[in-house]
């Protein structure tokens, strides 16, 4: 069986990790490398940093973020944000990012994944995908920039293609659940589910340890993700694999 992974997520905009509610709001909750620290002394499987910077200046500090981070981590360092090329991929790999997240330049250039995978290997490259539900159309809509702009490209097509791409995994924020910790989007998450075989991982909603355990009971996903109820200390990640162990999920030990 398969062992589900707990991901905490930094947003890093200009060298310090910032959290919003629904992708607004910015405010800094913290140093990077120290947070990476204490995830990976907390039992995190993995750990993704999200560069929300507006700024070529902001890009170049994630660089530095990575490599510093790099130096005092044990576990995977994925990283998305601000990625145009396959150079770009290159450069934080090199950095020391294991993984590396596409969106907004994958959706307006498709090929670009299909570029990574094949010069870095599909297991680097990872689709991120932030999605709104459109009550009119009655469907997933994926949204480019940070969440602020809406494109006319259905999420259920999109991830169906990019795994024809060869994406490794799929990174899939609910922005209708983002930062209101009342639970993961499971809708979303069994639709997408039901259209690609790559390891989706869950973010969005996650307000408790409940809210994990639920979710891998109840979806197929490969790994939960959360922000700030991770760095509040609302709940610790050893909680949450207690509880999804007690209730039969399958965690990887701490």
């Amino acid at each position: 069986m398969i062992k589900k992974r707990i991901i905490p997520c930094l947003d890093v905009k200009d060298g310090r990790v910032v959290k919003g509610i629904q992708f607004k709001g910015l405010r800094d909750v913290g140093d990077p490398v120290e947070l990476a620290k204490r995830y990976n002394e907390e039992g995190a499987d993995e750990l993704i940093f999200l560069d929300v910077s507006a700024t070529e200046r902001g890009h170049d500090l994630m660089l530095e973020v990575i490599q510093r981070t790099a130096e005092v981590l044990f576990i995977p360092l994925g990283i998305g944000g601000g990625i145009r090329t396959a150079e770009d991929v290159g450069r934080l790999l090199n950095a020391g990012a294991d993984k590396v997240s596409i969106n907004s330049a994958a959706l307006k250039r498709p090929e670009l994944i299909r570029e990574a995978s094949e010069r870095y290997g599909s297991q680097c490259i990872a689709l991120s995908v932030d999605a709104k539900w459109d009550e009119e159309a009655r469907d997933w809509f994926c949204y480019t920039h940070g969440g602020r702009q809406q494109t006319d490209v259905r999420v259920l097509d999109w991830v169906e293609q990019a795994e024809a791409l060869s994406a490794g995994e799929i990174l899939l924020t609910s922005m209708d659940t983002d930062g209101m910790k009342q639970g993961f989007d499971h809708d979303l998450l069994l639709r997408v589910k039901e259209r690609v075989s790559v390891p989706v991982i869950a973010s969005g909603g996650a307000g408790n340890a409940e809210h994990f355990a639920n979710m891998f009971l109840e979806t197929d996903v490969s790994a939960g993700l959360a922000a700030s109820i991770f760095h509040n200390k609302e709940v610790t990640i050893n909680e949450v694999k207690a509880l999804s162990k007690r209730n039969g999920v399958a965690v990887r030990e701490t």
